[in-house]
C-alpha cells in the first residue's frame, strides 16, 4: 500500500479547484437562498470532461475509476460548493454503472455519451414513500405490453427530477407473491421521463436548495424494452452495482465539505482576537478542530480502501458503508464544531457554516440510515443475527 502523493489524484484537485474557484461564497449563497439548479457549474464540469471520469472510453468517458471519482467529488465539495455543487453531479458519477455493466454495447452507445456530454440530466428513481428502504418491497409496477411496459407508481425524495430528461428507475415486473425471493422480480430501466405521465412535484426542504428533490406521480408511462437493463426480473441485483460506489462518492463528498468547515474555523481561530489573543491558541478551541482533523482522515482512508476494492472488482461492501457512516458523522461533528468557533457569526449566512451544517445532515440520513448501517455491518462482518 502506498501513501505517497499521487500526482493523478493532484492533478484533479488541482483542475476542479480551478473551476470551482469561478463558484465563490456569493454564488453559492444566492443558489441556497434562491435555487435554481447551479447548470454553469454542471457545464464546466461537463466541458471539461469531467463527467465521464469513471465511464468507458469507448462511449466518450475518461475511464479512469470510483477512486479518482471520489477525489473529483471531494475535491467538489471542499472548494465550498458543498453538497450543493456536488449533488448537481453526482447522478452523472454513479448512477449509470448498472448501465456499464450489464447494458448491452448498444444501450452503451445510446445512453451513456449524452450523459456524459452533459446533454442529458438523469434522475435515479428508487425509493418509495411507503417502502423507504426496505426495497424489495416496492409497489411501482411494470407490466409488460408487446413492445414496451407500462409503467405506475410512485417515486420519493428523487435528486434534479425537475431538470432531468432520463430516469434510472427500478420497478417490479413479477407480483412479490409469485417469486422464490423477496429479490426477484423487479426490473429496472433506463428511460425518458415524460412528464406527459409524469408529475414531478418539488419538496420543500432544509437545504441544498440549487438541487431539487421531488415525489413523482407515474401514471401509465410507456417504456420501450430496449430501455430495459439487463434481463427482466434482475433489476435489485443490477441497482446493487450502484449502491456501492454511491456510497463511496457520498463518503467523499462528505468529507470535502467537513474539510471546509474546518479550514473555515481553522481561519478564524487564527484571526479572531479575544482577551487579547487568538481564539485558536485556547486549547478548548484547539482540541475539536484537532480531532476533527483526525476523523475526517481516518473516514477518508476508509472511502479510498473502498474505491479501491471497487475498482478491483472485489467485494467493498463493508468498506463502502463504514465510509459512508464514518464521514457523515466526521463531517457533522467538523460543521458542528466550526459553528461552535465562530459563535454568533457562525449563525450567519455569510459565513457558510450555517449552510454546510445543514447539508451535512443530507449524507448522515441518505441514502441509507447510520442505523441500517451498523445492522449490517453486525450481520455480515461480525457474523451476528440478522436483526430486521
Amino acid at each position: 500500500m502506498d501513501f505517497t502523493d499521487n500526482r493523478e489524484h493532484e492533478s484533479i484537485r488541482e483542475a476542479i479547484g480551478r473551476i470551482c474557484a469561478g463558484f465563490g461564497d456569493d454564488y453559492w449563497l444566492a443558489r441556497d437562498r434562491d435555487g435554481g439548479f447551479p447548470h454553469d457549474l454542471y457545464d464546466e464540469l461537463a466541458k471539461g470532461g469531467w463527467l465521464g471520469i469513471c465511464m468507458p472510453q469507448e462511449y466518450g468517458g475518461s475511464g479512469m475509476g470510483i477512486t479518482e471519482a471520489t477525489v473529483m467529488m471531494t475535491a467538489i465539495a471542499r472548494s465550498g460548493a458543498g453538497l450543493s455543487g456536488a449533488s448537481a453531479v453526482h447522478m452523472n458519477i454513479f448512477g449509470l454503472q448498472p448501465v456499464v455493466v450489464f447494458g448491452t454495447d448498444a444501450q452503451k452507445r445510446r445512453m451513456l455519451p449524452p450523459l456524459i456530454a452533459g446533454q442529458e440530466k438523469a434522475c435515479f428513481a428508487v425509493t418509495e414513500p411507503n417502502t423507504g428502504l426496505n426495497t424489495t418491497r416496492l409497489k411501482t409496477r411494470a407490466e409488460r405490453s408487446g413492445d414496451h411496459y407500462v409503467l405506475s407508481g410512485q417515486k420519493v425524495w428523487i435528486s434534479t427530477a425537475q431538470v432531468a430528461k432520463k430516469m434510472l428507475i427500478l420497478a417490479r415486473t413479477t407480483p412479490i407473491e409469485q417469486c422464490k425471493k423477496p429479490t426477484f422480480g423487479l426490473s429496472l430501466f433506463y428511460t425518458d421521463l415524460d412528464r406527459q405521465f409524469v408529475e414531478v412535484r418539488e419538496i420543500d426542504k432544509m437545504g441544498r436548495k440549487a438541487v431539487d428533490s421531488n415525489q413523482l406521480f407515474i401514471d401509465g408511462l410507456k417504456v420501450p424494452v430496449e430501455d430495459r437493463i439487463g434481463e427482466e426480473g434482475r433489476g435489485f441485483e443490477y441497482i446493487l452495482h450502484g449502491m456501492n460506489p454511491e456510497r463511496i462518492l457520498i463518503a467523499g463528498e462528505a468529507v470535502g465539505l467537513g474539510q471546509a468547515a474546518l479550514e473555515r474555523a481553522v481561519k478564524y481561530a487564527r484571526e479572531r482576537v479575544v482577551f487579547d489573543r487568538p481564539i485558536g491558541q485556547n486549547q478548548a478551541i484547539q482540541h475539536p478542530l484537532a480531532q476533527s482533523w483526525m476523523e475526517l482522515e481516518a473516514a477518508w482512508l476508509m472511502a479510498m480502501r473502498g474505491a479501491w476494492k471497487y475498482d478491483r472488482k472485489l467485494d467493498c461492501g463493508a468498506d463502502a458503508n463504514a465510509a459512508k457512516y464514518m464521514a457523515a458523522e466526521a463531517g457533522f461533528a467538523a460543521c458542528q464544531r466550526a459553528m461552535a468557533t465562530l459563535g454568533g457569526f457562525g449563525y450567519a449566512k455569510e459565513y457558510q457554516v450555517e449552510r454546510y451544517l445543514r447539508e451535512m445532515l443530507i449524507p448522515r440520513v441518505a441514502p441509507i440510515s447510520p442505523q441500517l448501517i451498523l445492522c449490517f455491518i453486525a450481520e455480515k462482518v461480525l457474523g451476528l443475527p440478522k436483526s430486521y
